[in-house]
């Protein structure tokens, strides 16, 4: 069965950096575009980057352009991926539960089409 763990969230401050990881094991053999999402309660989930199945092309919510990036770690290994995001010069704004998600098709930013999902890590932001 499929299984999507995530890694790396906590407690930071401000201007801070963090790195989030996520493992996904037991894909059926496709091809898998990698995807980090964020919600805080009480609002709707939001896509925050997405990496295609090569681990090429990449895209950015504008919130976190120039402070996020994302990178797809053994694209050749169809069944087992590992994908990480750095995250630099972190704000109070950027606190969330983060969650990461897999797509068999192209990637996207919309929280309605992953395939799978992971259970999340939260990253919290103090000013």
């Amino acid at each position: 069965r499929v299984q999507v763990v995530e890694s790396g969230g906590g407690l930071v401050q401000a201007g801070e950096s963090l790195r989030l990881s996520c493992v996904i094991s037991g894909l059926p053999d496709y091809d898998y575009a990698m995807a980090w999402f964020r919600q805080v309660p009480g609002k709707q989930r939001e896509g925050v980057a997405c990496v295609g199945w090569a681990g090429e092309a990449k895209y950015y919510a504008d919130p976190v352009k120039g402070r996020f990036t994302i990178s797809l770690h053994n694209p050749e290994n169809r069944s087992f991926l590992e994908m990480s995001m750095q995250m630099k010069n972190i704000g109070p704004a950027d606190s969330a539960m983060y969650f990461c998600a897999a797509r068999a098709s192209y990637c996207t930013l919309d929280p309605k089409e992953p395939d799978y999902w992971g259970q999340g890590t939260q990253v919290t932001v103090s000013s």
